[in-house]
């Protein structure tokens, strides 16, 4: 009897470690990019309302893997951070992500893809409009009609390959990150 009774706690201990295991597994994904993405976040997060394993994913994609720091955070380092000059690297936080980088001779300036008030969408766009610019490279500002009504130097055609849990990722992400300008903007 005590063998069977022991046995049988045993059983339900088993049962419930797999239990919390695999439901913590599923709220993160199976995806080791998750945690990493959090790792790599140079900024402070806002994950209210948010799908954590989203947000890690895209920070992951943001930060490990497409350079969207390098044209949208300006100077991309902070002083003394320079890895191309042999430093340790350090993210411009104050400006992450908030555009202003230009690229002469042509008239193009990044955008700020930081979050807007008062609905905390990045660059202000919906998640329907914003697979239309990493899709198609729509410009909704339409800031350059004489040139052309796409998105020139932003590598939208690269990221167009990319899944939709992808690019629902680094959208998520960027619902996360500070929001970086004016007092208007951002709801101050």
């Amino acid at each position: 009897m005590r063998r069977a009774l022991f046995c049988a706690v045993a059983l339900c201990g088993f049962a419930l470690a797999t239990m919390v295991f695999t439901t913590t597994a599923t709220a993160q994904g199976p995806d080791s990019r998750i945690q990493r993405g959090f790792e790599l976040a140079p900024v402070s997060l806002n994950m209210k309302g948010l799908n954590p394993a989203l947000v890690g994913l895209g920070s992951y994609i943001v930060n490990a893997q497409s350079g969207c720091n390098d044209c949208h955070t300006n100077p991309p380092t902070a002083e003394g951070g320079n890895p191309y000059l042999g430093q340790p690297e350090k993210i411009n936080t104050a400006g992450y992500l908030a555009g202003g980088t230009t690229f002469p001779p042509s008239p193009f300036v990044s955008r700020n893809l930081t979050p807007r008030a008062p609905n905390g969408l990045p660059a202000g766009l919906t998640f329907e409009q914003f697979l239309a610019v990493m899709r198609h490279g729509t410009d909704f500002k339409n800031r350059h009609p004489q040139i052309s009504p796409l998105l020139q130097i932003m590598p939208w055609p690269v990221f167009a390959n990319m899944s939709d849990r992808e690019l629902q990722g680094i959208y998520e992400y960027l619902r996360a990150i500070p929001c970086v300008g004016s007092a208007e903007r951002c709801g101050a």
